[in-house]
């Protein structure tokens, strides 16, 4: 070890900030990775699963002798063998103490809840094998009536679950005068109703598919000290503890390791069956086994997302001050309440209010069970759905105004000056600036200029109209403080660890209780600790995803990992600046108090003596001269539960052109300019929101599940299940502003839901806005071309242009004809 005489006077270039392409893209790209389909294990077996064709029925009788005969079939195991040890896949977020929660079993015993479950599983030598044995087992259904609709659920005159004895599983409110943030929403909409305006609609948010690039897959081992499972999970600490917790096995005995994970977008949050089942079939039979499902099977049995029906009256002045919002939501579960579902819609329940400020708000939302797939969090977990519903509102409000949508958000927005600003719903956003995104975005778009076309358009009557939609949005994420998932009902914490190490080389171990699947979390933190540390970049290695090697964390959702993962990490490097200074000022004989770190040394006030952060890191591995009653390590841990939850927004604008005799559309440009507080990576920030805005597009003019009369998932592949290529989007324009979260040392807010929030009304509303001059006021997602042209045909057709037909109520359990294919569900 050397005292380095001369300290660099001018610090490296920051990391944060700087646009450098992913370390750990050579690996993922180039075939030098681990996928759990990779993974091969001595004497390894493979599973298929046994699935349900029935939405509803009884399991009468399972005959499995011609498949345990088939060649290389090692084991068949139904549920009932292994009824007391596969555990639960439980739900860890009961609304209330009345909820209503199916018991959800990995491998059913007698009753099938929708199609797709698992009735039985193969083990062989091979995976071929044990698909062609799962042909040969022989189940007796008794099959049951099914419900499918929400408005025919909430009747209960067909039950999903009859034990049950109702298709309703919780009731859940939300009411500004009864927890003091505002005053009562039918004071304000009575007001409005004798001398202002009300506008009553409802919205479909219709069910999608999450489909990330890599199929799930699962692998046990149950034949060391520990029981090992590799899974394609986003969430392996809680998978660990939930195995523990429903199987018996303690949880010293599990291991859970995410390797490379392809994808997730909330649809590898879940604790699956299929895991569960690999486990209990691994246990009983003594061997490795593994099972990876086909594409699919990952759109019939993954879980879905998104299903709601949105009822909305809003209150307003005429002149267009909002005065008050009723938000009604039915919202499907499906046949189980998953990890999360179940709370899924009040996550978005904060958010209806989005950014503008009004006196009364009340929510509410009944939660239903029917027999379909099981929902739960995907991409923006409910705070899509809620930003869908109020930027249509207030393009609704803006046409019976007659003025520009853009003029009377601004009216009603959350100004700058006002932050901190606590909304109507109760939450407190710590920062923000609405209108410098907005003006960013109105130059960059051509907003103006784009209008006047419009209105050459429109004057000409030309058969290709121009639309222009507007998306106005904040979101809550970051998820979460534990205090408030607490309140919540929520079954686990909100905080995050970490941990650094720091070798005897100089080089340095990161550890995250985050684990990424595409998100960057190798980089990003890798920019992080070389800032704070003042280490190379090269230098820093980071580990995640193996509960082994990082034994504390609550894994990835919400836009959290960076919000509160980073944060912990940020801590964690400032306990080993902490520690270090110590050993410097020993080192230095000088006083801790005269000790200060800059890009990477500890040197005393004044002098030009110093020494590095490697030179202390081999000094505490030697020993050999450390202040007395030092330990000698410099390593590190912290926990970090945040104050509040961060709050970006942004200002998304786009134009679509809709050819009126064909009902064709064509996006003309998109533009979005985000504030997600501080950015540490611009290249992985660009491809976030590229890949956001993506997936929010298609809900609004491709993607939708879609089931027939029996239950049976008839968008079960990608031929039906129409997902957007490079070939169907444009070339996005996309910003930045920045005011930095006041609740973090790094300022962030949070990326990897904005685009995929602020895309769909975008998109729609510039839809409804090209055709509203011809008697359109709404189009059922996904906006096809059928439903589009039905729509324009059904508006010329209408007395009366631009009136909408009255709307049914929730009770009533008809659902809205579809103004576009005449029947909900129908696809072009």
């Amino acid at each position: 070890m050397t005292i380095t005489e001369d300290r660099a006077a001018d610090a490296p270039t920051p990391e944060i900030g700087k646009a450098r392409t992913r370390k750990e893209d050579q690996r993922l790209i180039t075939g030098r990775t681990r996928w759990t389909d990779n993974i091969q294990l001595p004497g390894m077996l493979h599973l298929a699963m046994v699935r349900s064709p029935f939405a509803h029925a009884t399991v009468t009788a399972i005959n499995t002798d011609e498949a345990k005969k088939a060649p290389g079939v090692v084991g068949v195991v139904t549920g009932a063998d292994i009824k007391d040890v596969q555990g639960v896949v439980a739900n860890a977020w009961p609304l209330n103490a009345e909820q209503k929660t199916p018991n959800h079993l990995p491998v059913v015993v007698d009753h099938v809840a929708c199609a797709g479950e698992i009735v039985a599983v193969v083990a062989a030598r091979t995976a071929a094998e044990a698909r062609d044995a799962a042909e040969l087992v022989d189940v007796d259904y008794d099959e049951l009536p099914a419900v499918l609709d929400l408005k025919e659920a909430v009747k209960d005159e067909v039950l999903a679950h009859p034990d049950l004895g109702t298709n309703t599983s919780a009731v859940w409110t939300l009411d500004s005068a009864a927890q003091g943030s505002g005053t009562d929403v039918e004071d304000e909409i009575a007001k409005a109703r004798d001398g202002g305006i009300v506008i009553e609609r409802e919205f479909r948010q219709q069910r999608l598919i999450p489909a990330f690039m890599e199929p799930r897959s699962t692998v046990c081992d149950p034949t060391g000290e520990q029981m090992t499972v590799w899974t394609s999970t986003q969430v392996p600490h809680i998978l660990r503890f939930l195995v523990a917790a429903t199987t018996g096995i303690p949880e010293s005995k599990v291991r859970i390791i995410a390797p490379d994970v392809g994808g997730g977008f909330g649809g590898k949050l879940q604790t699956t069956p299929e895991e569960f089942a690999t486990i209990a079939v691994a246990r009983r039979l003594g061997k490795p086994c593994k099972y990876t499902e086909t594409r699919s099977e990952s759109l019939l049995s993954g879980h879905h997302g998104r299903d709601q029906w949105q009822k909305l009256t809003l209150a307003a002045t005429k002149e267009g001050r909002v005065t008050g919002l009723k938000v009604e939501l039915l919202a499907d579960l499906g046949a189980y309440v998953g990890v999360v579902g179940g709370g899924v819609p009040v996550l978005g329940a904060w958010m209806f209010n989005s950014i503008y400020k009004f006196a009364a708000y009340h929510f509410t939302v009944r939660t239903l069970l029917t027999n379909k797939t099981w929902v739960d969090a995907y991409r923006g977990a409910g705070r899509p759905e809620a930003t869908f519903a109020i930027e249509r509102m207030m393009d609704e409000l803006a046409a019976e105004l007659g003025r520009d949508p853009l003029e009377v958000r601004e009216q009603n927005w959350i100004t700058h000056d006002e932050f901190p600003f606590t909304s109507v719903a109760g939450m407190t956003y710590d920062s923000g600036n609405y209108e410098a995104a907005t003006a960013k975005a109105k130059e960059l778009f051509g907003y103006d200029e784009l209008r006047a076309e419009q209105k050459r358009r429109r004057e000409s009557n030309d058969p290709v109209q121009l639309g222009i939609g507007i998306s106005t949005f904040t979101e809550m994420c970051g998820l979460a403080p534990s205090r408030i998932l607490g309140a919540l009902n929520y079954g686990a914490g909100g905080w995050e660890s970490a941990s650094i190490r720091m070798l005897a080389t100089g080089k340095v171990e990161v550890i995250t209780g985050v684990s990424p699947h595409g998100q960057g979390h190798e980089t990003a933190w890798s920019q992080i600790v070389a800032d704070r540390l003042g280490v190379p970049f090269e230098d820093v290695e980071v580990l995640h995803g193996d509960t082994q090697t990082s034994p504390r964390g609550m894994d990835t959702y919400g836009s959290r990992s960076l919000v509160v993962g980073a944060e912990a990490v940020v801590r964690a490097a400032d306990k080993v600046i902490e520690k270090a200074r110590t050993v410097a000022a020993h080192l230095l004989e000088a006083s801790v108090d005269d000790i200060e770190f800059k890009a990477g040394t500890f040197g005393v006030k004044g002098t030009d003596k110093g020494v590095s952060m490697a030179e202390i890191a081999m000094a505490a591995w030697t020993g050999h001269n450390l202040p007395d009653g030092f330990e000698p390590s410099i390593d590190a841990d912290a926990t970090f539960d945040p104050d509040n939850f961060s709050f970006p927004h942004g200002t998304h604008l786009c134009a679509m052109e809709v050819d009126t005799e064909t009902g064709a559309t064509t996006m003309r440009k998109y533009v979005c300019v985000d504030d997600i507080g501080t950015i540490i990576n611009p290249l992985i920030v660009e491809g976030q929101v590229h890949g956001g805005l993506v997936q929010g597009i298609a809900q609004a003019l491709w993607e939708g599940a879609e089931y027939d009369e029996q239950g049976t998932l008839v968008t079960g592949s990608f031929v039906d299940y129409t997902l957007p290529t490079s070939a169907d989007t444009i070339s996005f324009i996309t910003d930045h502003t920045t005011t930095p979260a006041t609740y973090t040392a790094l300022g962030t807010k949070g990326v990897g839901e904005a685009g995929a929030i602020a895309s769909t009304p975008a998109v729609v509303n510039a839809i409804v806005d090209a055709v509203r001059p011809l008697g359109v006021d709404d189009i059922l997602m996904p906006c096809t071309p059928e439903r589009v042209w039905k729509a324009i045909q059904k508006g010329r057709s209408v007395p009366g242009e631009g009136e909408r037909d009255a709307q049914p109520h929730f009770d009533e359990g008809v659902p809205n004809q579809d103004p576009g294919a005449g029947s909900e569900g129908s696809q072009a």
